[in-house]
């Protein structure tokens, strides 16, 4: 790894530390870290202070990880010459945070963003899992603008049950059907779903944490390779190491950010996503981590950039395998070696190792074709997220990736309206009504219907939650029709494999079309043109509008309500609108204080 430069001003730390200006600010600044053993001539001999932002804890076991890997990510800064400071981010756990842990996205950027910009810190290592820690820290990296880097925790150990493989995330999804149909019973459930965790680590399915932190390494924002190693590898501990190495030359290069999240490096995130069939919610996390580094990504960016590209990395739940033998397969940098040889990505960029994407890549080819497939013999054509749009919305996603050959052949290949399918519309409030009345006969669902969920968007829940893929009633499951279309202005989980239409926007809370849909309209999906349409007139739409919609969710907590004062779309990154206009404030020093 070569220097890009050489630092030609003083550190940010030393505004604190060697301050000749403000000696008595110098003194209150330098005295209380005297009490656990540093010394005055460690803080002011112009060695990098480095951050270690810890998001491992007893409440995000996916990443408590890292409470083992910051050991060696610090001794990684001291033999660079730097000086660790290890601090704590407020902890987002996707399976219990209720009502979703999408609330905490936004609340642990704003946090860390508080860190970064008000104390002595020269760079910063980002440790990532848990689905929204990647995003929130990447956010408020780009925020501030300090030297960062990222560092996955890496995934669980492939998950065994009776036999076979079980990815976490999936099997759940995949056992209550099973539940539902009357199958297995409770115990066989359970016991199916915590077969799935088998170590320490994140979902060892292409879930949304496996998305996000490859998404983070195809930035440029992490070592190549360090996504998909294993959380209990031995290389996971290697890659903390010379993380903690390089950050210090980071700072010392005055490589910030802002020289990595470019306009191209966005756009590849979107090629890395499809090919690795990644979760429908690298997209909000992408849109608000490209707005807080200043960047404009598009809706028409999924499609023109995204959308054609094919299915490459046979993972659950698009695919077959987990995230060992990925990482074996080669992991991220042989699905970008792919696409840098159909030349869809922008390989002349800078990445945080001071490279190109073009000398990162070279010699990783992947060596295990039955888990990533060459470009030309994809799992998938197509397989990108599908951005939709029509008088239900102006912006819903879908992901193509997860369509399996049974739904295929239910709902989009009749003679003459291959990709076409009309349904009848099945309208729940929130999650709490779906699961009160989805079996309910006076509903006369059948394999004809759509199921849509409205109440559920980041107003609505509040947050935005997980509960767009719905299972169909227990009498179609014994039936052996395992999934209906799905329409909602929530999200689903990343590991699901439903081919759901997510992330509708407007929401129904801020007025969008499903807040005036009824049960039994007719809804109208072409995935050719991109449009989905409830079959009702004008008129009638407009009568409906000017009746109440139904109310959401009151808030529990003072965050909920700032949060939904500020809050904007899934379509353009569930963000706080007055927080992306704060952009590169690092780059000077915050007033003293005292």
């Amino acid at each position: 790894m070569k220097n890009r430069t050489t630092r030609s001003k003083p550190l940010r730390s030393q505004d604190w530390f060697a301050n000749s200006e403000r000696s008595d600010m110098t003194a209150v600044y330098l005295e209380r870290f005297m009490n656990y053993g540093l010394t005055p001539r460690e803080l002011r001999s112009g060695r990098p202070i480095i951050g270690i932002a810890q998001t491992g804890g007893d409440l995000t076991p996916c990443n408590r990880i890292h409470l083992e890997l910051t050991r060696r990510v610090r001794e990684g800064i001291r033999d660079a010459g730097g000086i660790a400071m290890e601090f704590p981010v407020h902890p987002i756990f996707e399976n219990c945070r209720r009502p979703t842990a999408a609330l905490d996205r936004n609340l642990a950027y704003l946090g860390l963003v508080e860190i970064l910009y008000g104390y002595p810190l020269d760079g910063v290592v980002l440790t990532t899992g848990c689905d929204k820690t990647t995003p929130s820290g990447i956010m408020a990296a780009a925020t501030v603008d300090l030297p960062a880097i990222v560092l996955s925790g890496g995934p669980m150990l492939d998950g065994h049950f009776e036999g076979e493989t079980v990815g976490s995330g999936a099997v759940i999804w995949k056992s209550r059907k099973r539940l539902a149909a009357g199958e297995i019973d409770e115990e066989q459930f359970l016991d199916a779903a915590v077969a799935s965790a088998s170590s320490l680590g994140h979902c060892n399915t292409m879930g949304t944490a496996s998305t996000m932190n490859a998404v983070a390494e195809a930035l440029g924002l992490s070592l190549p390779g360090c996504a998909a190693i294993p959380a209990v590898y031995r290389e996971r501990a290697q890659y903390a190491y010379e993380t903690g190495r390089r950050i210090v030359d980071m700072v010392h290069e005055d490589l910030r950010p802002s020289a990595v999240l470019t306009r191209e490096a966005f756009l590849d995130a979107i090629a890395v996503t499809s090919a690795i069939g990644g979760s429908t919610n690298a997209q909000p996390h992408i849109a608000a981590m490209a707005r807080h580094a200043g960047v404009e990504i598009a809706t028409q960016d999924w499609r023109d950039t995204g959308y054609a590209i094919p299915l490459l990395v046979n993972m659950q739940p698009a695919g077959e395998f987990l995230g060992e033998r990925f990482f074996r397969a080669g992991g991220v940098p042989a699905v970008m070696w792919e696409l840098a040889r159909a030349g869809k990505l922008h390989i002349d960029r800078l990445t945080v190792n001071g490279q190109s994407l073009a000398a990162n890549l070279e010699g990783c080819e992947a060596r295990d074709r039955a888990v990533i497939r060459p470009y030309d013999q994809p799992l998938k054509l197509n397989a990108g997220l599908l951005p939709l749009s029509g008088n239900l919305f102006d912006f819903a996603l879908m992901k193509v990736s997860v369509i399996s050959p049974q739904f295929r052949r239910r709902y989009l290949e009749r003679p003459g309206q291959e990709g076409v399918f009309e349904g009848r519309a099945i309208v729940f409030d929130g999650g709490e009504d779906y699961h009160r009345r989805i079996n309910d006969p006076a509903l006369q669902i059948d394999e004809q219907c759509i199921l849509v969920m409205r109440g559920a968007g980041p107003v609505g829940w509040p947050g935005s939650a997980e509960v767009v893929n719905m299972q169909p009633p227990d009498a179609l499951l014994k039936r052996g029709i395992a999934s209906l279309p799905t329409i909602g202005d929530g999200r689903q989980s990343g590991t699901s494999d439903s081919p759901s239409i997510v992330h509708a926007s407007p929401e129904s809370a801020a007025g969008g079309g499903l807040s005036w849909l009824r049960t039994g309209d007719r809804i109208r999906i072409d995935l050719n043109t991109g449009r989905c349409d409830a079959l009702v007139s004008q008129a009638e739409i407009a009568a409906r509008q000017s009746t109440a919609a139904p109310k959401p969710a009151p808030s529990h907590t003072p965050w909920e309500a700032l949060y939904r004062a500020h809050v904007g779309s899934l379509e353009t990154g569930a963000c706080l609108e007055m927080a992306t206009q704060f952009q590169h404030i690092g780059r000077v020093p915050p007033r003293h204080n005292h």
